[in-house]
């Protein structure tokens, strides 16, 4: 989609994200893989490059997606010294919500959104005998208890807690998500719009 931007020239088309990107917001949309990761990060570190001061409003609207990928993101957001706004705009699953817990400058939720953690998942097709099969398990539960202790650095909650809520998919209304904290505030327009 382009948008009509004004400038000495006159009137040029420009695409939406690119517009919306030079106003320093980032979109994390469908799923997440090696793909979205990389485009995230490269954004990521040209508004850090451009501003390290100006906050970056990251949007998220994911059912999540692959670990190694969104571990990737997870350490650049972390790493990052700008400061980074999330901001959930329909649906944080899965690694998506880790993403959106770990914002270190505000976590915001609109009304109508919703947060779900569950534990990780077998990708589809997963074959072989029972030694690889012991393998895929193993990391498995180390990719659960990484996840478990990034989600409890950022809620407060103890691993034990992060564990028992995330045995199942537990979704999370925008208030639950505050009192769990994986949330900060309900997001309004306004605090998305601000520069």
């Amino acid at each position: 989609m382009d948008v009509q931007v004004k400038s000495c020239n006159g009137i040029t088309l420009m695409p939406i994200n690119t517009r919306l990107l030079s106003e320093r917001k980032v979109f994390i949309e469908g799923d997440i893989d090696r793909k979205s990761a990389c485009d995230f990060i490269k954004q990521i570190m040209l508004l850090s490059r451009e501003d390290e001061i100006s906050h970056i409003d990251v949007c998220i609207n994911s059912p999540g997606g692959e670990i190694m990928a969104g571990l990737l993101m997870y350490d650049f957001i972390q790493s990052c010294k700008t400061p980074i706004r999330m901001f959930c705009t329909g649906t944080a699953y899965s690694m998506a919500a880790i993403l959106f817990a770990c914002g270190n400058h505000g976590r915001y939720i609109f009304p109508n959104s919703e947060i779900m953690l569950h534990e990780p998942l077998l990708g589809n097709g997963i074959k072989g005998n029972a030694s690889s099969i012991r393998s895929i398990s193993d990391s498995l539960l180390e990719s659960r208890n990484k996840i478990n202790n990034i989600i409890s650095k950022h809620t407060g909650k103890s691993v034990e807690e992060i564990e028992k809520a995330s045995s199942y998919d537990h979704y999370f209304s925008p208030e639950e998500s505050i009192e769990f904290g994986l949330a900060d505030e309900i997001a309004t327009f306004d605090m998305l719009m601000e520069g």
